[in-house]
């Protein structure tokens, strides 16, 4: 008896799960395509050309060095061509990979607390099943 509802418990979640993962398959590519719209607009290209130039000239201000005013502004623009090139690949179905210490413990800590959600769904199915 405990087994079959143990698997008719595993059918739903794994119909949950399937619900749940077919809004995001829906939902999120059009979403991440209006963001790279907005990331890669020619209004954005421009901000992001007048925000580099307003860093370096801040660098430049502050007595910073010619090379490292450099240097520091090819990073800052990095950061930006970086996050594009991410959005392009998750928005083409690759996959998000943690490119520093802290996106692998972001990654643990999400798939901790969906463990968690899971864990108390089931519990808490199981607890009205009794009553």
């Amino acid at each position: 008896m405990i087994g079959e509802k143990e698997k008719k418990k595993e059918k739903e979640d794994v119909e949950e799960l399937r619900e749940v993962l077919s809004v995001v398959s829906k939902e999120v590519p059009s979403l991440i395509k209006s963001i790279i719209a907005s990331v890669f607009s020619e209004e954005a290209g421009r901000d992001m050309g007048k925000a580099a130039a307003a860093f370096y000239k801040e660098l430049k201000d502050a007595g910073m060095p010619e090379e490292t005013a450099v240097r520091m502004t090819e990073n800052y623009v990095s950061v930006f061509t970086s996050l594009g090139d991410i959005l392009k690949g998750v928005s083409k179905g690759g996959k998000i990979k943690a490119a520093t210490k802290e996106g692998e413990e972001i990654e643990e800590e999400v798939s901790r607390r969906i463990k968690e959600k899971l864990a108390q769904k089931h519990l808490h199915k199981e607890e009205e099943e009794e009553d």
